[in-house]
């Protein structure tokens, strides 16, 4: 099965609000990274140093922070020292704007993280 339909069909899966915020942040990541690698490991879509979880309430983004100034890991929730997140709650909980400068921001100054 190819990448697209596994994810498309993780997407597929999920309830609502959930599938609708998890396909907005996908065309968000897309649109900001071009050419961004689509993947589905540990059971979500994977974008690079990026993922996407549908969880009860809410999606989490999760970004890697390797590399990361203390300063720069301060924007994310969570504690892990390689991955953390942040969390959206409805559409209208999506800012477009802060989540590319996220996503840059991270393109531009971390280390590759392996999980």
């Amino acid at each position: 099965m190819k990448m697209a339909n596994k994810v498309d069909d993780y997407i597929e899966k999920q309830g609502s609000p959930q599938r609708e915020i998890v396909q907005e942040l996908r065309g968000i990541i897309i649109k900001t990274l071009p050419g961004v690698k689509e993947e589905f490991k540990m059971g979500v879509p994977w974008y690079g140093k990026y993922y996407i979880v549908a969880l009860k309430g809410h999606v989490n983004l999760g970004f890697s922070v390797a590399g990361l100034s203390n300063e720069d890991k301060a924007l994310f929730e969570g504690e892990g020292k390689l991955m953390r997140h942040i969390k959206i709650r409805s559409l209208n909980g999506i800012d477009e704007g802060k989540i590319a400068e996220l996503l840059k921001l991270v393109q531009s100054k971390t280390t590759d993280c392996k999980l």
